[in-house]
């Protein structure tokens, strides 16, 4: 869900995508399931993730490399 019609904001996938763009603030050019791993305390689920990862790529803010590595694009 990208905009929760309740008092969750954790369960959105804008609040999600800040906790990856976050991580790849910290670290950029990671693997999918490096920066996964490094998410997963958060409670994240891998579904939300990849939700997130494709949000990000829609705004022009991450992108995959041809080596299959995260890029953080700003």
């Amino acid at each position: 869900m990208l905009l929760p019609d309740n008092i969750q904001p954790e369960l959105s996938i804008y609040y999600n995508g800040s906790l990856v763009l976050n991580e790849l603030k910290k670290k950029n050019d990671q693997t999918l399931m490096s920066l996964y791993q490094s998410l997963k305390n958060t409670g994240m689920s891998f579904g939300t993730f990849i939700l997130c990862l494709d949000w990000l790529y829609l705004i022009d803010a991450a992108e995959v490399d041809e080596e299959g590595c995260i890029n953080l694009c700003i």
